[in-house]
């Protein structure tokens, strides 16, 4: 490699909350900050106010800017690109990044998309599916990558998009958390859980029937629902329709899962469906069995093996209420597996995933092989 640096520049487009794509943006950008400080020179656009990140330090170059509307995000967007002489600009999702590399017509960029969902599911508006097109016909072949969480994802879309455009896989970082403060599930009653957004995609009004469902053929459990969203009063509303009042409860833990996760025994992901899956991930960290429907695109990349968990057809309730079943009667037996998953989960560290992604920008931006980038991924999906 040369002696000069990759100016690299990620955008995180107005969100509500500092959750998913934008806690993995911090925690990459901060990890390539870090770790490659002679060769990447990482700056982060943050277009919303999140407190995670005014006035906090960070490794990277904080570029704070809050737009008063449609157009003055765009031309802020084009001015910060315009300005900043960058060899790679990265955006989340599809729609974002037609519509920033559209914004920055006539000047210099090179742009890679990072696919974080399921773009099959994304087009539901007009205004969606305009964006898609601009996608397919004018703005993908001219992007210098297509980063994904998945490799299903990545095949069901470059399958949908077709394009020469090389598209990688390079898997969102899994937290580690510090275990020695937190206590063990009691084991009695037996405790599932599930961590996410309270949104339509999570499943939450599946996951509540099928522990009702279940409540019909065992008793002493209990479900822990953990996240926060605009769904909770849908939620709430269902949890007492269903007459589980007295079993189930909800949690908020914004900034970290890991008391509820410590102190349960059985994950669930009632998802329809999914970019990979960090809360399945996090849930391996403390060692717990996951029930999940094998919905597009993350939980059949991460369940791979009968000790990991069990994937179920999308739809077939019976199944995911059988399986529930099964770890409920051999909760204490499955945990034989414990270490297991989260040995099997570590290879998605920060620390062993940030190599990746750096190897992925660099290759984009021509200073390394791709075989180097294959040598990696290979080594995160167990095959060396």
């Amino acid at each position: 490699m040369s002696g000069r640096k990759t100016r690299l520049l990620y955008i995180v487009p107005p969100t509500r909350s500092f959750a998913g794509i934008e806690r993995v943006t911090d925690s990459i950008c901060a990890a390539l900050a870090t770790n490659y400080e002679q060769d990447l020179e990482v700056s982060v656009l943050y277009t919303s106010p999140f407190e995670q990140i005014i006035g906090q330090q960070r490794p990277y170059d904080v570029i704070l800017s809050f737009s008063k509307g449609r157009l003055d995000l765009l031309r802020r967007v084009r001015r910060t690109i315009a300005n900043g002489q960058f060899d790679l600009v990265i955006v989340p999702q599809v729609e974002p990044t037609a519509v920033f590399w559209l914004c920055c017509l006539g000047i210099r960029r090179r742009f890679i998309l990072h696919l974080h969902g399921n773009p099959r599911l994304e087009r539901r508006s007009l205004k969606a599916s305009l964006l898609f097109e601009a996608m397919r016909f004018l703005v993908l072949p001219r992007l210098a990558r297509v980063f994904g969480t998945s490799p299903r994802q990545l095949e069901a879309f470059q399958t949908d998009y077709p394009s020469r455009v090389e598209h990688v896989w390079v898997p969102n970082p899994v937290r580690s958390f510090d275990m020695s403060a937190l206590a063990p599930s009691p084991g009695n009653p037996i405790r599932f859980v599930t961590v996410g957004r309270f949104a339509y995609q999570k499943g939450y009004d599946i996951l509540l029937r099928a522990f009702a469902a279940f409540c019909e053929k065992r008793e002493d459990a209990e479900l822990v629902l953990v996240g926060y969203g605009e769904e909770e009063p849908t939620i709430r509303a269902l949890i007492d329709e269903l007459g589980l009042a007295g079993k189930v409860t909800i949690e908020h833990q914004p900034e970290s899962p890991a008391i509820p996760l410590s102190r349960s025994d059985i994950y669930l992901s009632g998802a329809r469906w999914e970019g990979w899956s960090l809360a399945i991930c996090e849930a391996l960290r403390f060692g717990l069995p996951v029930v999940a429907f094998d919905c597009e695109f993350g939980p059949s990349d991460i369940i791979i093996d009968e000790r990991i968990g069990r994937l179920v057809a999308l739809g077939d309730m019976a199944g995911f209420v059988a399986a529930m079943v099964y770890y409920h009667d051999h909760a204490v037996s499955e945990r034989r597996h414990a270490q297991y998953r989260a040995a099997y989960i570590d290879r998605f560290s920060l620390d062993k995933v940030v190599h990746a992604h750096a190897r992925a920008l660099l290759a984009a931006d021509g200073r390394v092989e791709r075989q180097s980038l294959n040598t990696v991924n290979a080594e995160l999906a167990g095959a060396s």
